[in-house]
């Protein structure tokens, strides 16, 4: 049998293995946290997703074709979910597109609301982080932006508003540049999901 990342033999040998089959684990306690929360208020994982993205995102990221990019799934499933959250009363379509096909949601109160129950549902990861040192932490978000970056630009990442790729990004020597701040950013200041982000052309 060919070596594998996920042979615990391999594992004792190799740091990337071992790194890869921690993230594997984090990943697990973000679907379990997800799970929980969602059995609690009778919805999936990605109708919640979907909630929490629409409360914090731009209005023109907040249709059909933006989200099955975000989350990497199928229009046919952001679709479903979206039907479902519109008859519990979760969510208000905009059809006011000139593309008669194509419509923005926005969170209705009730939607607002569970939102409000709902995007905490990752505080014992952050409760945790907390506990380590800050400048391991740095050094840990060092690295995972660099890899979210590079899984971005070998298309295995979808979506992405990170610095990085950013168009207002720059660098003055080592030091990295935002040119619509207009300012020097410690590497604690990149973001991984900008609000003013726009994509290099």
């Amino acid at each position: 049998m060919k070596k594998s990342i996920f042979d615990p033999e391999e594992q004792q040998y190799d740091l990337s293995s071992k790194i890869i089959a921690g993230l594997e684990r984090v990943s697990q306690a973000f679907k379990v946290l997800l799970w929980e929360k969602a059995k609690q208020l009778g919805l999936s994982p990605i109708q919640i997703q979907i909630l929490i993205f629409v409360a914090y995102h731009k209005n023109e990221f907040n249709n059909v074709s933006f989200l099955a990019r975000e989350f990497n799934v199928t229009k046919p499933t952001i679709s479903d979910a979206i039907r479902v959250l519109d008859q519990k009363g979760l969510i208000l379509k905009d059809h006011s597109s000139p593309d008669s096909r194509s419509y923005s949601i926005f969170l209705s109160d009730k939607g607002k609301e569970i939102v409000g129950e709902t995007d905490d549902f990752a505080n014992p990861v952050a409760s945790q982080l907390n506990n380590i040192p800050a400048d391991d932490r740095e050094n840990m978000f060092k690295v995972l932006s660099k890899l979210i970056f590079d899984l971005n630009q070998k298309g295995i990442l979808t979506v992405q508003r990170t610095c990085f790729a950013c168009r207002f990004h720059g660098k003055n020597g080592k030091q990295h540049y935002c040119h619509l701040l207009e300012k020097e950013l410690k590497h604690t200041d990149i973001r991984l999901d900008c609000i003013e982000f726009e994509e290099k052309s």
